[in-house]
């Protein structure tokens, strides 16, 4: 047990680079990084080519502009440095700046966890308070019009889209019964 124990412990390792590799290659080399993103964000709230034109080029932004915001995200370094320097920031838990929203991430995170531990929790709460009891009296009633019944309505359940059941539900609780918001957090009198 204990060799097992250290084989799957072993494993760690190599997933953890092979995931970090792959997320690192994924965002350094997909077209359409944070540089490109600024200028067509650039290009596209400009209200015509004079005001999105330099003398030289077809970008608002010199190429001296654009190779300060390629170093200030680390896309001018070698490949292998630029991703030691973000293992290294990501192993001390360093996660960085948003390139969408400029802005940490580790304080995104924060700002967002509550909300997704929340409805994790529900989920977690209602699946298994809901799961245990129905399996619980499905086999103490086994061929029962009850079990057949439920049988059907599981197996639709899990043939119907996450999705698709979730715009059921918001249309039977939120607009139908009126028991819960249509959109967001919190309710409609939160400021009051």
């Amino acid at each position: 047990m204990l060799s097992y124990f250290l084989r799957r412990l072993a494993l760690v390792i190599p997933t953890f680079l092979g995931i970090t590799i792959l997320i690192f290659a994924i965002t350094r080399f997909v077209p359409g990084g944070p540089v490109e993103r600024m200028l067509s964000q650039m290009q596209s709230q400009g209200d015509g080519a004079a005001s999105m034109t330099s003398a030289g080029g077809n970008t608002a932004l010199s190429d001296e502009q654009i190779a300060e915001l390629n170093a200030f995200y680390g896309l001018d370094k070698p490949v292998m440095e630029a991703y030691v320097d973000w293992l290294s920031r990501l192993v001390t838990l360093d996660l960085g700046e948003s390139t969408r929203y400029y802005e940490p991430v580790s304080d995104m995170i924060a700002e967002r966890l509550p909300v997704s531990l929340f409805y994790g929790g529900m989920t977690f709460f209602i699946s298994y308070f809901i799961s245990i009891p129905l399996g619980y009296y499905k086999a103490l009633k086994h061929g029962s019009v009850f079990d057949s019944t439920s049988s059907i309505l599981i197996f639709v359940g899990y043939a119907l889209p996450g999705y698709v059941v979730g715009v059921l539900l918001i249309t039977l609780f939120s607009y139908h019964l009126e028991w819960f918001p249509m959109g967001g957090f919190v309710g409609d009198d939160f400021d009051d």
